[in-house]
């Protein structure tokens, strides 16, 4: 079914898609719902993205999404669906021309999983979330995402943001995966379930963040975490209704913290400068500098690194490079 044009929301600030939506299915109530989607009308990321339900779209901005924060996928997305305006432009193009448009995104397997997903989706971006789920570099919930932004589906699915905001609400700890789902799926509402999900990962990400901002949290009279859980506002909270917290609360609260950071610092991965990504990423990020492409010796000067000729190797295996007789370039 077409949709109409995108309108303002009652603030003059350029809202999400279907932002009348608020106006024709939330009503006044208490539901978690309700006042979770009232605070996203206010305040809610003005992201391109969300401005459309074109599955192509959709699709490229969730790959960019995967391990990349929203304010540096912004300029990317725009130049990209710029460059490759449809499914189909982007499987007619090499890979080597889609990694150039990439750069600066880093995880660049995941430029070439989305032309793999082109090149072999010939019918448009599918629907079914088995069918997503079973793409290139797709798994479940990049999956969810898709199948409810691009199609609205009522599909239950969960990042890192809907994990911790949904866990401190309902279970007052950051839930695990498995059980962000199913609170998921039995919380969202029956009808814009898109806004629902939009809503809860920005509240994770700009109120409810590892260090939560509570006392400005919509939903914090009834989260667990801050009314029982020794959050920020939990203090404040518990002195408006006449009570505070136990001198045991505060203990485990502070426990807790303690383990966790003690945690983080023992599963602290090497510093990137370290890594084999890091190279891996200078050798593509060189290539897209020079169509003819460079020796290996060139690269390992460039870069300076030895690992460079054995790293070389690996992205040729996944196809990320390619040789043209004594040089290396990107594919053509």
């Amino acid at each position: 079914m077409r949709r109409g044009p995108e309108k303002k929301n009652t603030e003059g600030r350029l809202g999400p898609q279907r932002s009348a939506a608020y106006g024709w299915f939330v009503g006044k109530s208490y539901t978690v719902s309700a006042r979770l989607l009232a605070h996203y009308r206010r305040t809610a990321r003005d992201l391109p993205w969300r401005r459309t339900h074109d599955p192509y779209k959709v699709l490229v901005s969730e790959v960019m999404l995967q391990q990349t924060q929203a304010s540096r996928v912004t300029p990317a997305f725009d130049r990209f669906v710029r460059r490759f305006p449809t499914l189909k432009a982007l499987a007619a193009a090499p890979l080597g021309a889609v990694l150039r448009e990439w750069s600066g995104l880093g995880y660049n397997r995941r430029a070439r999983d989305l032309h793999r997903i082109a090149r072999m989706s010939p019918r448009g971006v599918p629907e079914a979330v088995a069918e997503l789920d079973a793409l290139p570099g797709i798994g479940a919930y990049t999956a969810g995402a898709i199948a409810c932004f691009a199609f609205g589906r009522r599909v239950p699915f969960a990042d890192v943001n809907i994990k911790r905001v949904l866990g401190r609400v309902y279970l007052g700890r950051v839930a695990t995966e498995r059980e962000a789902v199913a609170i998921d799926a039995r919380e969202m509402p029956t009808r814009s379930v898109d806004l629902w999900h939009h809503a809860l990962m920005d509240l994770g990400a700009t109120i409810c963040k590892p260090a939560p901002r509570c006392d400005a949290c919509p939903l914090n009279a009834d989260c667990h975490f801050a009314r029982g859980h020794a959050g920020p506002a939990a203090t404040a909270l518990r002195g408006a209704a006449g009570g505070s917290l136990g001198r045991g609360a505060r203990q485990r609260e502070a426990q807790r913290s303690a383990a966790g950071r003690h945690q983080d610092q023992a599963l602290r991965p090497a510093a990137f400068k370290d890594t084999d990504r890091r190279v891996r990423g200078a050798i593509v990020r060189a290539l897209v500098e020079t169509e003819r492409g460079m020796t290996v010796r060139a690269l390992q000067k460039k870069i300076g690194d030895g690992r460079v000729g054995r790293l070389v190797k690996t992205l040729t295996a996944d196809g990320l490079v390619e040789s043209a007789g004594r040089r290396v370039r990107l594919p053509s």
